[in-house]
């Protein structure tokens, strides 16, 4: 038989009336449960609420897919609570070690609030702390399918620029290798000072000026005027140097001045040299624009999960758009053509910016996926009295919208005509 005073051990029952302790003992009934045993399955009416006396107990089922799982101790109260809409039981409960529980009939618990009100009060706040666990729960798989949904694509976006740089150092290898065996070769050279001068110039010019490339049929055009005076000086082995020199735009009379101021031997080595260090103007280019590419994906994700941030604060609007719209590049660019249409002022909210960011994921992703990932995606912002007003639309057969967002202040979600989703919020 249970005493009363280990009952009141429990923080819900703690300093009740004899009189309802009394009541609620001659209606429970004790069940000692033996470690790895289960009390309630997953499917089972819902018919009863537990008091845990002793012993450490889990919850255990699958939401939405997912398997979740709750731990309980001695003190808490689980199962059917008061108000509970709940028919079954949506989890297994299983005892971890050996305990015991208090099982109350949930037929009595409409009995049970008027005869013991505090204890009502005390149960509808230990169920209104489920619900907030059962929310963020959902809101943290929410994020991680939206987080799975990204990370294949950022994947791909972050792998194509650092391929690049990899590659662009593995060819850098190799072009100095080349730069220090021509230098070497020039070394062994008597060159007077107006030689070396000459050698010094059309190097640093070559690889100082901006390249604008030619059309592949003007390319093609100057490799064979390139190699047709190389091979006038003697030198028939050097095709590849002719294409090199070509795809950097060097005009054939450049290098015909440095014949008539070199021998050929020495012309070759200079030639090999120059053509060398202007590859590494190229390559060093490509490095610069491969890191930052992935400089500027990294501050795209760090601005889209607000990292190093308060929870709410002032978020721009048009940059929270941008910064969404950086991080879905691998889906856009595949067809979808982003019309935008931002009002010239900052348009600031206060509000959960890592939110509001998976609000417009989940919206561009829907239109995405309606218009068959080829299409018109259009953008908008204004300043309507007090708010600020957000529409995305697209072209696409079909519109459905998905996303849920528990930022602050109030939104409210219209459907405008053309496909298209409006939100306002105030400022």
């Amino acid at each position: 038989m249970i005493e009363q005073s280990e009952l009141r051990r429990v923080p819900a029952f703690a300093d009740l009336p004899d009189d309802q302790i009394t009541w609620f003992l001659a209606n429970s009934r004790e069940q000692n449960v033996a470690a790895g045993e289960t009390y309630v399955r997953a499917g089972d009416p819902a018919d009863a609420m537990f008091v845990i006396l002793e012993g450490q107990f889990q919850w255990r089922g699958e939401f939405a897919g997912e398997t979740v799982m709750f731990s309980a101790k001695a003190g808490d109260v689980t199962g059917v609570l008061p108000f509970s809409r709940m028919k079954q039981f949506m989890v297994t409960g299983r005892a971890v070690t050996d305990g015991r529980v208090l099982k109350f009939p949930a037929s009595l618990l409409p009995e049970l609030v008027q005869r013991m009100p505090e204890l009502a009060t005390r149960l509808v706040g230990l169920m209104s702390d489920r619900i907030r666990e059962t929310t963020r729960i959902e809101q943290q798989r929410d994020r991680l399918a939206s987080l799975g949904k990204l990370s294949a694509g950022l994947a791909h976006e972050l792998n194509n620029p650092a391929s690049a740089a990899k590659r662009a150092t593995s060819q850098l290898r190799d072009i100095l290798k080349k730069i220090r065996d021509a230098s070497l070769e020039l070394g062994r050279r008597d060159l007077n000072a107006a030689q070396k001068s000459e050698i010094e110039k059309l190097e640093a010019s070559f690889t100082q000026q901006d390249v604008v490339p030619f059309d592949p049929l003007a390319t093609s055009d100057l490799e064979d005027q390139i190699d047709s005076l190389l091979r006038s000086h003697g030198q028939n082995d050097l095709w590849q140097l002719a294409a090199d020199l070509a795809r950097r735009s060097i005009q054939p009379a450049v290098l015909e001045s440095l014949f008539a101021k070199l021998d050929g031997d020495t012309a070759r080595a200079a030639l090999v040299r120059i053509a060398a260090s202007a590859e590494v103007a190229g390559v060093l280019h490509e490095i610069e624009s491969a890191t930052s590419r992935i400089s500027d994906l990294v501050g795209a994700i760090k601005e889209y999960t607000h990292m190093d941030q308060a929870p709410v604060h002032n978020v721009d609007i048009v940059k929270s758009l941008e910064t969404t719209l950086t991080i879905l590049n691998h889906k856009l660019k595949q067809g979808v053509v982003v019309r935008r249409d931002y009002q010239r002022i900052p348009l600031l909210v206060n509000s959960f910016g890592s939110e509001l960011n998976q609000v417009w994921t989940n919206i561009i992703d829907n239109a995405i996926a309606a218009m068959n990932g080829r299409g018109e995606l259009r953008v908008r912002t204004y300043r309507d009295d007090g708010c600020v007003v957000v529409e995305i639309g697209d072209d696409g057969p079909m519109c459905s919208l998905t996303s849920s967002s528990h930022s602050s202040p109030p939104r409210q979600w219209e459907r405008a005509q053309g496909w298209a989703w409006t939100l306002r919020s105030e400022l």
